[in-house]
């Protein structure tokens, strides 16, 4: 592929994923990456700021979207109604390739520097979302608790997801796991 044929980011995606599963993630380098991809590593760097970046290049569009989908959602539901909106909009962008997740996530687990990223990235995406409840009026500890609770659905409804057998879309085991904790912390 020449310098000049379109898609660089995704051809740098492509290619940096290629050598992450080949080589790992610590062995592989923006030189290699960009070299796979027909480009050059300055071009790489107009693209994303260093190589982890390559497999967080969406967290953005991911925050935007789930902030809008919880903004979007009717203010009669409730916040963990509100919250499930959200959740919606994650596994709508999310669902779409589970190979390529199962896979972005096998390199996050095994290292370190990249786990950090993701609970960085989590972090970000609750706090959002916690001042997106807080604007609609929800009292700050309600709309805390309610945005942390849609990050521990979401973090265990998207490990069943990579990790199930079965040929569930992601927004389905979203709603199954956040109906398994009203069940679990309903009163007795």
């Amino acid at each position: 592929m020449g310098r000049w044929e379109g898609d660089a980011a995704g051809r740098l995606s492509g290619a940096a994923m290629r050598l992450y599963v080949e080589r790992g993630y610590e062995q592989t380098t923006v030189a290699e990456i960009a070299a796979e991809a027909g480009l050059t590593a300055r071009t790489f760097f107009r693209h994303f700021a260093d190589k982890r970046e390559v497999l967080f290049a969406g967290s953005e569009r991911l925050l935007t979207h789930m902030v809008e989908a919880l903004d979007a959602a009717p203010a009669t539901g409730g916040p963990m109604r509100t919250v499930a909106a959200a959740l919606d909009a994650a596994a709508e962008l999310l669902g779409r390739d589970r190979s390529w997740s199962r896979q972005r996530q096998s390199l996050i687990d095994t290292n370190a520097e990249l786990r950090e990223r993701e609970l960085i990235k989590m972090a970000r995406i609750a706090a959002a979302l916690a001042e997106e409840l807080r604007r609609r009026g929800v009292p700050a500890a309600d709309a805390s608790l309610a945005a942390e609770a849609g990050i521990a659905v979401f973090r265990v409804a998207w490990e069943r997801w990579l990790t199930g057998a079965d040929e569930l879309d992601l927004a389905t085991v979203m709603k199954a796991t956040l109906s398994r904790l009203a069940a679990v912390t309903a009163a007795e």
